[in-house]
């Protein structure tokens, strides 16, 4: 099952540390998180249910914007990261 982490300042929504659900892409993989923690839904997807523009996607440590329906085993480290704008 793949290992999910995400931004640290989201982990109000979420218990902290990765989590390892089952899931065939990061897409799959993060449906399973959102079922239980749906307030995370709007941090990361916009209203058509792809990336927010100011989230990045990570899969084994690659930048992905378009790899949310990429294949991916056991043991894909899958990283979600927002970015954070102000002053």
């Amino acid at each position: 099952m793949p290992t999910l982490t995400f931004t640290r300042h989201l982990q109000h929504l979420l218990p902290s540390g990765p989590l390892t659900v089952p899931g065939d892409t990061p897409r799959a993989a993060l449906e399973q998180v959102l079922r239980d923690y749906p307030l995370l839904r709007s941090y990361l997807l916009d209203e058509h249910g792809g990336l927010r523009k100011h989230v990045a996607l990570f899969i084994d440590g690659e930048l992905r914007r378009d790899g949310m329906d990429q294949p991916v085993t056991a043991t894909t480290k899958i990283d979600f990261m927002q970015a954070l704008s102000g002053g």
